[in-house]
């Protein structure tokens, strides 16, 4: 069994063909999907489809770039649309990106701590995304932290091997996408290598970062396999036995579904 942490299917071309993307992926062994919440305005299809799909749940939560959008939402906020249906398990994804700052730097940072604030208060695990700010994220993370405990999985992780152990420090876990079959990706390997085995959990990023073989096409659930083949083969393990590590590792962090 293998659990496809984090894709997107209310994105296109997936969501004009769910039903056949969702049974591609069951067919190939994903038995449960995490489809990911960005905007509060696409919440509403998420509801709808972890509504019609035994085998796809569902998070709430406001990607950075769309920071300046949701100026004012607050915690309370969040756990209001968390609390819609028992099949939102998450809250994110949230973070920040400084790469592009397609928002305002403090509108993200402020955005990121409401979402911070309602995983304190609802133990859901927390979804991050972060890009070209590993200090200022790792920094957030510390300071609540101290504050009050709450779960924490670094999505789609391309940071550092220092920013990966670091995060390990703070019991998070550390999601691998296709990105870590890419050739250029080396040193993520070697670092995504030295991760404990208990804390990967493996993702599709589905519409974006397809894997190796299937680079440059758009990314489904299904492709999953081929980055549990790859990390894997990296670990020395059969497949079977990393896809249920993965697996477990989801469990401990989101509960039995």
């Amino acid at each position: 069994m293998i659990i496809d942490s984090h894709c997107h299917l209310t994105y296109e071309p997936m969501s004009n063909a769910l039903a056949e993307t969702i049974k591609r992926a069951n067919n190939d062994g994903v038995e449960y999907l995490l489809t990911i919440s960005t905007e509060d305005k696409s919440y509403n299809n998420i509801l709808k489809i972890i509504d019609y799909y035994q085998c796809v749940y569902g998070t709430y939560g406001i990607h950075p770039h769309e920071a300046k959008n949701h100026l004012n939402l607050k915690s309370k906020d969040i756990i209001s649309r968390v609390k819609k249906n028992k099949k939102i398990i998450g809250i994110g994804e949230t973070g920040l990106d400084f790469y592009y700052n397609y928002s305002d730097k403090n509108d993200q940072i402020n955005c990121f701590l409401e979402h911070i604030y309602a995983a304190q208060n609802t133990q859901l695990p927390l979804i991050v995304h972060t890009r070209s700010a590993e200090e200022e994220t790792l920094k957030i993370l510390k300071e609540e932290k101290k504050k009050k405990n709450f779960k924490i999985l670094i999505h789609c992780f391309t940071g550092s091997k220092k920013f990966a152990f670091d995060l390990l420090e703070l019991d998070a876990y550390i999601s691998a996408s296709g990105v870590v079959t890419f050739k250029k990706s080396q040193e993520l390997a070697n670092t995504f290598k030295q991760i404990p085995n208990d804390r990967i959990l493996v993702e599709t990023d589905a519409p974006y970062l397809a894997p190796v073989p299937l680079r440059g096409k758009s990314n489904e659930p299904s492709y999953i396999i081929h980055t549990v083949q790859f990390l894997s083969k990296l670990k020395n393990m059969s497949y079977d036995f990393f896809a249920k590590q993965t697996t477990r590792n989801f469990f401990e962090l989101f509960g039995k579904l």
